[in-house]
């Protein structure tokens, strides 16, 4: 017990490096653009000032979003997905997988579950003995269930779900933004900087070569650096904002959720419009700060499964549409009184 004790310690400990190259790359380019670029490099003060608030304004941002994103603990499943003690008893002393199922499925009917394993079964997990939500998955590396889990990122050393999503999608818009604002301002220094290595040789050098101090080298790297980092981040970007708009994880964009009539890729997904609102929430002034404005409680979600006709789920779909726009208090009051409602529409291509 106590060697296992200790090499879960271990990888906790180790899983924090990662996180910590991620800040001494940050405090470096801080350093190197606020001090190296702007105070030393830069000859007029009206470009130094202007590049100075819109650099710090970024900064500010792409760090509060970051660190909302490794601090916020994964949301867990609640006590209504345990088993009842009596249940629990059953299933604990029964060795037969067919009565497991059926005690499971005993369960499960008061919950507001769509999604089954492959092979149709509760979706169960044995290490923290609940009954999983649906889009909820076991994180091996936090080891615990995380609800509408997306995957577990090691920049963050977190797991990323409903909890966090938002800000991690924030945190990298913010970080492509910071990126590219300094690859953007760099670039005319990065050129007058690389031609003074190419010509420092040369006998007549332009007029408009800056002078060949330490800097350039911090000028130089940073350039780099931004350009790289926001290449690699732009197309993580782009596939998050396309599953936010599919309303889709990672983990079912690679398998695709089973509901009790089978597959579904498209099943939680409603409209873009709302599939955005789901993660960003309903009120747009929210949207592009890390604060928590997400719709739900990440353990119940409105899908949409295969054949009905196409008028009754329009009319079913408008009508979720307004509880969507509900306040908190309205909601949790109508979880009480009403499961999700489930809607049915044709498969997207």
């Amino acid at each position: 017990m106590a060697p296992s004790h200790v090499l879960r310690c271990c990888q906790r400990a180790l899983g924090w490096i990662p996180v910590v190259f991620i800040n001494l790359v940050v405090g470096w380019s801080y350093y190197a653009y606020v001090v190296e670029l702007c105070i030393f490099t830069i000859p007029n003060d009206p470009e130094r000032i202007s590049y100075l608030v819109v650099f710090h304004l970024l900064f500010v941002m792409f760090i509060w979003s970051y660190w909302k994103t490794i601090c916020t603990k994964p949301a867990n499943p609640s006590k209504v997905f345990c088993l009842p003690k009596v249940e629990k008893e059953q299933y604990e002393k029964e060795e037969r997988p067919e009565e497991q199922q059926e005690i499971l499925k005993k369960v499960a009917r008061e919950l507001p579950l769509y999604t089954r394993t492959g092979t149709g079964a509760v979706r169960y997990c044995d290490q923290c003995q609940v009954i999983k939500p649906d889009r909820c998955h076991h994180c091996s590396t936090c080891d615990m269930c995380v609800l509408k889990m997306d995957h577990h990122c090691p920049w963050v050393n977190n797991c990323v779900g409903f909890s966090n999503y938002k800000f991690f999608v924030l945190f990298l818009f913010y970080s492509m933004l910071y990126c590219v604002f300094i690859a953007a301002t760099v670039l005319q220094y990065f050129i007058r900087f690389w031609t003074r290595c190419r010509r420092r040789f040369a006998v007549h050098c332009p007029e408009n070569q800056l002078p060949d101090t330490h800097a350039k080298f911090h000028v130089l790297f940073l350039f780099f650096v931004a350009a790289m980092f926001f290449i690699s981040i732009l197309s993580l970007f782009c596939y998050h904002l396309w599953l936010v708009g599919k309303n889709r994880t990672t983990i079912e964009a690679f398998r695709a959720p089973v509901f009790r009539n089978g597959q579904d890729k498209n099943g939680f997904s409603l409209s873009c419009s709302r599939n955005v609102a789901e993660v960003f929430g309903d009120q747009n002034k929210f949207w592009l700060f890390p604060i928590y404005s997400s719709l739900g409680d990440g353990q119940s979600f409105i899908t949409r499964l295969v054949h009905i006709d196409p008028e009754q789920a329009n009319a079913i779909l408008q009508s979720n549409g307004k509880s969507i726009h509900h306040s908190e208090e309205s909601r949790e009051e109508e979880a009480d009184t009403a499961q999700t409602v489930s809607v049915t529409m044709e498969r997207e291509s």
